[in-house]
């Protein structure tokens, strides 16, 4: 897709290990299987937003 092989992945794998250091990366992965599950509910459209007019 983007020319993005295990080799790279690796380096920015270990980029991101220096700069965020190992105690951080657990916290990383949650943001970012949060942000890639919101993402798929609001490309679904599993998204809902009621809106109450009673009033």
């Amino acid at each position: 897709m983007f020319g993005i092989g295990m080799p790279e992945l690796f380096i920015i794998l270990a980029i991101v290990l220096v700069v965020a250091g190992p105690s951080k990366l657990p916290q990383i992965g949650q943001a970012l299987g949060s942000s890639i599950r919101g993402f798929k509910k609001a490309v679904n459209g599993d998204d809902v937003v009621k809106i109450d007019d009673s009033k």
